[in-house]
């Protein structure tokens, strides 16, 4: 029998190898796991969607494939499937992703200096195209940190509860199957052993395990 595929998705100014132990742990549990790498900053949300809907298509087989994604990765995700709904994509779950609104990147937006940081795809995806819910046919986990502390603080506070980057209301995003609310800063959800189990737990039931 083949093994089921999981994509993983970075956020924003990240490269991928922060995911590092997120994919070995994904594969002690028996996946076949690939790294989608973009850049976020100079390219529009359009060419990612594209990008990563060619990824998909390449590392699809009779096995079914699921999205991980932390942060921004988890908007690209679901934008990505929305655009291209006939992908065959059995499930994504999201990582600390602000999917119905970012307060830190609004701040961050204020200025000349900010939007320049922040780049195309994060004001594409959150503020001038976003979900407003989901009603693809992949089923959708979103795991959320409430462990505030990161930066987000830097433009100022941030409402509670949040993971220092990210509101929890953020990440409620109307029509998802799922939704887990944890200790952990926004970082910490790529590094946590609990978050690993928990993805593996949705992935074969659909749902996180309480």
């Amino acid at each position: 029998m083949s093994r089921d595929t999981v994509i993983l998705i970075h956020g924003l100014w990240m490269t991928g190898s922060e995911m590092s132990l997120l994919r070995r742990r994904m594969r002690e549990r028996d996946y076949n796991v690939h790294q989608f790498r973009y850049r976020m900053v100079t390219r529009s949300l359009d060419h990612n969607r594209e990008r990563l809907k060619d990824f998909i298509g390449r590392h699809a087989g009779s096995a079914p494939v699921h999205l991980i994604g932390h942060s921004l990765g988890g908007v690209l995700a679901l934008q990505t499937l929305q655009a291209y709904p006939e992908l065959p994509v059995e499930s994504v779950i999201c990582l600390g992703s602000p999917l119905v609104d970012s307060t830190a990147g609004r701040r961050f937006s204020g200025s000349g200096l900010g939007r320049a940081f922040l780049g195309k795809t994060l004001p594409e995806a959150i503020f001038h195209a976003p979900l407003s819910d989901w009603t693809g046919a992949q089923k959708v986990g979103v795991i959320a940190g409430n462990r505030g502390f990161g930066i987000g603080d830097l433009t100022g506070t941030l409402p509670k509860p949040n993971d220092g980057v990210v509101t929890l209301a953020e990440t409620c995003l109307p029509g998802i199957d799922d939704h887990l609310e944890v200790s952990i800063g926004h970082t910490g959800l790529i590094l946590s052993a609990a978050v690993a189990e928990q993805c593996d737990w949705f992935i074969r039931n659909g749902c996180f395990r309480r």
